[in-house]
C-alpha cells in the first residue's frame, strides 16, 4: 500500500519499476510528472503521470493517494494503484491531506474538499475573497496557508482553516 508520494525528476530507465498513468485526449499537453512512490513494506517504484507536476498526498484513512498534475487528477486506489478517477484540466495548484484523511484542495481563489468524487467538491467559505492561495502547514486540525485579498493585493493575510467544522478565519 502506498505511504508516500514525492515528485521527482525523470528517472533513469529501469532503476525503479514504473507504471504510466495517462488519458487519452488531443488537449493532452507533452509534459509529465514523476512520483517516486513508498509502499508500507518499503518498496518503491514510479508513477509517470500525464501533465507537469503540482503535488501529490496520501490519504491513509481513506487508502487513497491523488496526484494533481497541470492538466489531470488522478486519485488512485493506494492499494492496487489502479485509477479510481481522473478529473481533466484541473484549475487546482495546491493539495493536502487533513489529519481525518479528506483531501483539500486549493486553486487560485478558492479551497474545496473532496466528499465523494471530483465532481461533487464541496467549496469552504471564507471571511474574504481570496487571491493566491499557498498552503503553510498543519498544527492538530489546523491548516495554516497564506493568500492576498482579492482586488486588495497589497494585503497579505495568513489564515487557518479548522478541518473540524470546516471553517476558514483569518489569522491574528
Amino acid at each position: 500500500m502506498i505511504v508516500k508520494g514525492t515528485i521527482i525528476d525523470q528517472p533513469y530507465s529501469g532503476e525503479f519499476s514504473e507504471r504510466i498513468y495517462d488519458n487519452v485526449s488531443p488537449w493532452n499537453s507533452q509534459s509529465w510528472a514523476w512520483i517516486k512512490f513508498l509502499n508500507d513494506d518499503d518498496t518503491e517504484w514510479i508513477g509517470q503521470f500525464r501533465g507537469y507536476p503540482r503535488d501529490v498526498a496520501v490519504s491513509k484513512k481513506l487508502g487513497q493517494t491523488i496526484v494533481l498534475t497541470a492538466d489531470y487528477i488522478f486519485r488512485l486506489n493506494s492499494e492496487t494503484v489502479d485509477v479510481i478517477e481522473i478529473e481533466s484540466h484541473s484549475q487546482y495548484r495546491c493539495l493536502t491531506t487533513a489529519p481525518d484523511g479528506t483531501f483539500i484542495f486549493a486553486d487560485y481563489y478558492n479551497i474545496a474538499r473532496l466528499t465523494d468524487d471530483f465532481k461533487t467538491m464541496k467549496l469552504l467559505e471564507a471571511p474574504i475573497q481570496m487571491d493566491r492561495i499557498d498552503f503553510l502547514e498543519w498544527t492538530g486540525n489546523n491548516l495554516t496557508f497564506t493568500c492576498d485579498e482579492f482586488t486588495n493585493w497589497d494585503r497579505h493575510l495568513e489564515m487557518e482553516l479548522d478541518s473540524k467544522d470546516w471553517t476558514i478565519k483569518i489569522r491574528e
